[in-house]
């Protein structure tokens, strides 16, 4: 940048008076911006004189008689008068004039075309100021038209990073009020406002006779939703569409879709809407013509009130178009405003799935019943948790409170009312025992004649259709190779019994106390499991999750040297079993199947595990509603010896409607006389304990336990690439050398780990027509904004087809520098002028 260079002015000054001829130069420095330092100048062959408004006559005769042998600069610290006022008007016919304005050296400077030089002296008064001046030179732009000059006199006022109109733009949108914009403030003050709107015309098409920052806005929004509404606009929204919809989608994706200004599009949608009244305008439409519409929440309200209503008239098979509604919930849920909107549309999928169980239809036989468990009727269950998880994270949940009543009917009166009782009727004629694997038989299985160190996880109350999200998170994991089985519980279905038939035993007691005995040890804490497993398995031990150490020394530690650690997990019925927090039970199941994969990956990286079983103590059945007194089996005044909401020990069973009973010691195989009692249904016997969540009796969500194994790959840790993502909102390429802006979307971290990308750009053909950049993603900051870097792209000299598209692409590298995957690619419109070798 000039400041504005004494040098530069000394060399052009000496180039003047280069050769052997005597010659006269004039320099009007009309806004005298070099009176202070004419005198430091140092040229060669010339003496300096100082015109005066009152020495023309002086200069006239010094020049003309007095030395006529030596060159002279003549310095004027004024602007040149007028001929008629000048003295020195017909010596200047014979001399030269020198002009070092900041328009001329701004020009010579940045090598910008003779011809362009009106338009830098036409914003002038930008360049007073030395820190503007230096941010125009820092954008480095190599092709200069009065376009070019003008955009990036805004993208300087405007502090962007790149010379970019839609750069521009966006701060002019995103970094202030639609009133009083303090951009176009800025613009006014430097003659600019007007090119701002001329390039809002050419760019965008918005021409209007009420030009406004808040109309050009409502033009973008319109355009954008005008071709993507199945149908024709409003009346009143029609004059705002423009016809270059092309560049305005364009810009508005890159506008929502950017990690730094979603949330304010947000606000600014939220304006626009409210300004056209959006919600009563898009409320006359049909909900299939708002299906790809996006640009305002409004169309997401409105689809989601279309479902509930279908759902509520238990039109389960409804469409729009070929989409059935969970197809609609997983297309709504990739559109902008899915973030908002994503507890609402995983509630409606999971309601849809409930729905459709008011046709729901058991088996009689108990084959029949656990393989259609297995293969399709676990989902009802966790859709049916979906619903309520997705439920409860709702602000305001006052609009599905009809839809929540319908889901709660259907699951409790047509799903389990029907289930429940066929898998109980089922169970008593016998046979179990051949269609699933018992439980109790689970240690001699899987874990006496295991030939390679295993870790077992145990989750209390991890029931099936939990355990089987967990599987298709594992199988998802391309270092996990995951088998999903399942397993016949102990009966009664509760933790201390479903502990014990987990370790190495030949017969179970239950203790008048209520303790369990595993071939008479006790096993209610983890130090007596730990002792009646290490008794079959020396090299095994017992562990609790929670307990589970941070560094991975220690971990190492706990893991060397056995053969088997059972760790025992309790997220599930930690919450359930508790009444404050028994609502909590569907969070709590995410929650687990998160944790639990976590632990699978942490072992397998820093505890050299790569073979893990993932089973339960039991189920349980959760309703979200009370249980009223009809659903209650009074059981006041009867003797027994353990009771619980779901079974009752006692010496004689219980002799009433939907209560069956059978010999304790036929269940734990021994002597035990004892009769176990358990409602044949979903209902409870009237004793204390949770109101929702319950346990401990007979139902296939009780009782039909997961049973994962997987295995890890050897040495593998989970991380993932440090992301990285284009931040310039850029469409267009106007000049053969392009700076743009990107972002590494996470800091390195122990998961994230530092990446090399290599980037450039292509054609159609998939001609490379630029410069390869290779960056490293390795940045630690937690500040987004510290993570921001520039790239150059020196583009090839070449005609380009600003009808066809070219491609940013970033390709991964690996450790080798070599291509590993396509990370992301950007399409844009080259419209760069042509100029070949010989310049023209």
């Amino acid at each position: 940048m000039p400041t504005l260079d004494l040098n530069q002015i000394t060399s052009k000054l000496n180039a003047e008076f280069a050769g052997d001829t005597r010659k006269l130069v004039f320099w009007y420095d009309d806004k005298a911006e070099f009176v202070d330092d004419i005198d430091t100048l140092e040229i060669s062959g010339a003496k300096l004189h100082k015109l005066a408004p009152d020495n023309q006559f002086y200069t006239k005769y010094l020049l003309e008689r007095q030395d006529t042998e030596y060159s002279y600069l003549i310095y004027a610290p004024f602007p040149k008068p007028d001929v008629r006022d000048n003295c020195l008007e017909d010596t200047l016919l014979y001399s030269r004039r020198f002009y070092a304005d900041r328009a001329s050296l701004l020009t010579a400077d940045l090598r910008i075309d003779e011809k362009y030089k009106p338009v830098i002296q036409k914003y002038i008064k930008f360049f007073a100021a030395k820190d503007r001046t230096q941010r125009f030179y820092d954008l480095e732009i190599e092709n200069f038209t009065k376009e070019s000059i003008e955009i990036a006199l805004m993208s300087v006022l405007c502090k962007t990073r790149t010379a970019s109109f839609d750069e521009a733009l966006r701060t002019v949108l995103t970094d202030d009020g639609f009133s009083d914009n303090k951009f176009l403030a800025e613009f006014e003050k430097y003659d600019l406002l007007e090119v701002f709107w001329r390039l809002c015309e050419d760019n965008l098409g918005y021409t209007d006779d009420k030009r406004t920052l808040e109309r050009l806005t409502v033009s973008l929004f319109v355009t954008y939703t005008s071709k993507q509404l199945r149908g024709e606009m409003p009346q009143a929204w029609r004059e705002f569409v423009s016809y270059k919809s092309g560049n305005i989608i364009a810009f508005l994706d890159s506008l929502m879709n950017s990690v730094l200004y979603r949330e304010r599009y947000d606000e600014i949608a939220e304006h626009v809407a409210g300004v056209l009244n959006a919600k009563s305008a898009m409320e006359q439409y049909e909900a299939e013509a708002l299906l790809d519409c996006d640009a305002f929440e409004v169309f997401d309200r409105l689809i989601i009130r279309w479902i509930t209503r279908r759902l509520l008239d238990e039109d389960w098979g409804a469409k729009l178009g070929d989409f059935d509604i969970p197809a609609i919930c997983a297309a709504r849920q990739k559109k902008h405003f899915s973030a908002r909107f994503t507890g609402e549309y995983q509630m409606l999928a999971g309601a849809h799935e409930i729905i459709q169980a008011g046709k729901y239809a058991c088996p009689e036989d108990f084959k029949s019943i656990v393989s259609q468990y297995i293969k399709a009727d676990w989902l009802i269950d966790s859709r049916y948790r979906s619903f309520y998880a997705a439920f409860d994270r709702l602000q305001d949940t006052g609009d599905y409170e009809k839809l929540r009543e319908l889901v709660e009917n259907i699951y409790t009166n047509e799903y389990l009312a029907k289930l429940i009782p066929a898998w109980n009727a089922a169970l008593t004629v016998g046979g179990a025992k051949n269609v699933l694997p018992a439980q109790r038989e689970f240690f001699g299985e899987h874990i006496k004649y295991s030939k390679e160190k295993v870790a077992v996880i145990i989750s209390d109350a991890l029931r099936y259709e939990v355990g089987r999200e967990l599987f298709l998170k594992l199988q998802d994991d391309p270092n996990c190779k995951v088998k999903l089985d399942a397993m016949l519980g102990v009966l009664p279905s509760y933790t201390q019994l479903g502990m014990a038939a987990l370790l190495p035993h030949k017969v179970l007691e239950i203790t008048e106390d209520g303790r369990v005995l595993a071939d008479g040890a006790v096993s209610d804490n983890l130090e007596k499991r730990e002792a009646i497993l290490q008794k079959a398995l020396p090299n095994s031990r017992c562990v609790r999750f929670d307990s589970l150490p941070a560094k991975r020394e220690q971990l190492r530690e706990i893991f060397n040297g056995m053969d088997a650690v059972y760790v025992y997990h309790d997220q599930i019925d930690a919450r359930g079993e508790k009444l404050a927090t028994e609502n909590e039970a569907f969070t709590a199941c995410s929650e687990a199947v998160e944790e639990i994969f976590a632990l699978i990956k942490r072992l397998s990286g820093s505890a050299n595990i790569y073979h893990f079983i993932v089973t339960a103590d039991h189920g349980f059945i959760y309703k979200r509603d009370k249980i009223t007194e009809s659903h209650k089996i009074d059981v006041a005044g009867m003797k027994h010896s353990f009771a619980s909401r779901r079974f009752i020990i006692a010496e004689d069973g219980i002799i009433a409607d939907g209560v069956a009973s059978v010999p304790l010691g036929s269940l734990l195989g021994n002597g035990d006389s004892r009769m176990l009692s358990y409602p044949t249904g979903a209902n409870v016997f009237k004793v204390s304990g949770g109101q929702n969540f319950v346990h401990g009796g007979s139902s296939p969500q009780e009782m039909i336990l997961p049973l994962l194994t997987v295995k890890t790959e050897r040495g593998h840790m989970e991380t993932h690439s440090a992301p990285i993502a284009l931040v310039s909102m850029v469409q267009k390429i106007t000049n053969l050398i392009t700076h743009l802006d990107f972002i590494q979307k996470e800091p390195v971290s122990n998961v994230v780990k530092a990446a090399g990308y290599k980037l450039y750009f292509i054609s159609e053909d998939n001609e490379k027509i630029s410069n390869e950049c290779v960056c490293q993603a390795d940045k630690k900051d937690g500040d987004s904004q510290q993570r921001i870097f520039r790239l150059r792209f020196n583009f090839k000299n070449k005609k380009y087809d600003s009808a066809k598209k070219y491609r940013l692409v970033a390709m991964e590298l690996d450790e080798k520098g070599e291509v590993k995957i396509e990370a992301f690619r950007h399409d844009v419109i080259m419209d760069i002028a042509f100029a070949d070798d010989f310049g023209f």
